[in-house]
């Protein structure tokens, strides 16, 4: 993609691999939590969060008032440790299998969202095993990049090939891409609506995109 991202490739950011059109935003304040580092790090996380909610034109909370908390980010080692997590077997019914399944791919990272009865995104969980590739990604870049893969629901294929940041070759500085900051911009449009399943849907992010 260029700056100047088509239809199509909007389009293509939320056509999941088995070819359906699924877009969602949060339907929410956003309240983060994360877990498993220190307090810098947590700082850097939360950095991230407001920035990109500003972007978006959405909102922080001190508190859920259904959940308390809805977007949990869990750093870690092992794929094992997630079920010692005390109530986390409660909030992913499935935390069982899942481990094992990520634990036999050498995942190291993996995200599951939840959802109102409108379709809106409710709750989020991004689970980040810190092996040697994570370990060796800067945690302003690794907060950024997360954050923004929780902004939206994404499809499944659409940073596999090309991330969602960018360097800046005068500084060396990681920002995010100006299509994609445009397109979550537009994203939370309050016209359009919360959740999508029409390709069509991607031309109206389309034409909303703005200068910036």
């Amino acid at each position: 993609m260029t700056d100047e991202i088509t239809p199509d490739e909007i389009q293509s950011l939320f056509t999941r691999g088995d070819g359906q059109y699924v877009f969602a935003r949060w339907g929410r304040p956003i309240v983060p939590v994360v877990f498993g580092v220190d307090d810098a790090t947590i700082g850097t996380v939360k950095g991230a969060v407001e920035a990109v909610v500003t972007l978006a034109g959405h909102a922080i909370a001190e508190t859920d008032p259904e959940l308390g908390v809805n977007l949990m980010i869990f750093f870690f080692r092992d794929w094992r440790e997630l079920p010692e997590v005390p109530d986390l077997d409660r909030m992913i019914p499935d935390l069982g299998p899942l481990v094992e399944r990520l634990e036999a791919a050498d995942a190291n990272q993996y995200r599951i969202f939840r959802f109102d009865e409108e379709g809106a995104i409710r709750a989020c969980f991004v689970f980040l095993r810190m092996d040697r590739e994570l370990r060796a990604v800067p945690a302003e870049t690794l907060a950024l990049s997360q954050i923004v893969q929780t902004a939206l629901l994404w499809s499944d294929l659409a940073f596999t090939e090309r991330s969602p940041l960018a360097r800046v070759p005068e500084t060396g500085a990681v920002i995010l891409r100006p299509e994609i900051a445009g397109l979550i911009r537009a994203a939370y449009d309050p016209v359009l609506p919360a959740v999508a399943d029409d390709p069509a849907h991607a031309l109206r992010l389309f034409a909303r995109l703005r200068p910036h």
